[in-house]
């Protein structure tokens, strides 16, 4: 009897073109929903292409956001701000290739850039349903105040929202650069009422980014329907984010004071991830002495 031949390896780095069913279920909302009550950490990773991000998903990371942070690490714009809504749905298509080949099980949340939701909630639900067809399950927004009108027009409209509060990249000028927000009592008091209006709104999930451990703390207990994934915010929100290229130490400058390298103790980039996904799950990841403000 002739053995079976092995599957000849594809070229160019490339994903193998049949994998294994998944090993867990699929991400959904419900399932988030289900790990907040039972205490476990979400964790999410940035990803920009397809091959990324089927090892994200094999590497056990519920959540891939395809941040307009690769304006700054993919395109080396100087800033977020000029990432286009083309380039977005782009990148999110390439991602959404790489789950659906590999019959990955992550939540794709995609950035909506600048300037793509600012003008009308119309111009929002447009730029949304562009991320949505290029095959982002949920879209995420900066700011708050004048954003939840807008949140509540996209859910009501089907469309899941992803609230970002905090250091907010697209208004870096306006913030007069990358500074730790809610300081003092003024400014924790807008960032807590931003906040419930974001989740009356019908936001979901909630990004807060650069916000005071203790303050993003206790937001995370106010916030019972809207799940906090921090990054710079201490270790008592509900989830944690991190740049896929920070955590992998490919950084050319000051690596930020909220990231860890766990490239540098794994063999792997696939290693690197699993590093990650169970430094945030038990806990030691981030560590608020190290990590927080």
């Amino acid at each position: 009897m002739t053995a079976p031949q092995a599957t000849p390896g594809t070229p160019y780095g490339t994903i193998p073109p049949a994998s294994p069913l998944p090993q867990r279920r699929p991400i959904s909302l419900p399932r988030l929903a289900q790990m907040r009550e039972a205490g476990e950490k979400i964790t999410m990773l940035t990803a920009y292409d397809a091959t990324f991000a089927a090892v994200a998903d094999a590497a056990g990371v519920e959540c891939i956001l395809v941040g307009d942070s690769l304006g700054m690490v993919c395109e080396g714009l100087p800033s977020t701000v000029g990432v286009t809504l083309e380039t977005m749905s782009y990148h999110t298509a390439s991602v959404a290739r790489g789950l659906h080949r590999v019959q990955g099980t992550a939540w794709l949340v995609a950035d909506l850039p600048y300037g793509s939701y600012h003008e009308s909630p119309e111009q929002a639900l447009r730029s949304a349903c562009q991320l949505m067809q290029a095959g982002a399950h949920m879209v995420k927004l900066e700011g708050g105040g004048w954003t939840a009108p807008t949140v509540r027009f996209l859910v009501e409209r089907g469309i899941p929202v992803c609230a970002h509060l905090g250091l907010t990249p697209q208004t870096v000028h306006a913030l007069g650069g990358y500074r730790v927000q809610g300081k003092g009592d003024a400014a924790a008091a807008e960032l807590r009422r931003h906040a419930l209006e974001l989740q009356a709104a019908g936001a979901t999930m909630m990004v807060l980014e650069m916000v005071p451990a203790p303050l993003a703390t206790s937001l995370t207990a106010e916030l019972a329907h809207c799940h906090t994934i921090g990054i710079g915010a201490g270790n008592g929100t509900a989830g944690q984010v991190l740049v896929l290229h920070d955590m992998l130490g490919m950084n050319l400058g000051k690596m930020p004071r909220f990231v860890r390298n766990f490239m540098q103790d794994a063999g792997s980039i696939k290693g690197a991830m699993q590093a990650y996904v169970q430094a945030v799950k038990d806990g030691s990841f981030p560590d608020n002495a190290l990590h927080a403000w």
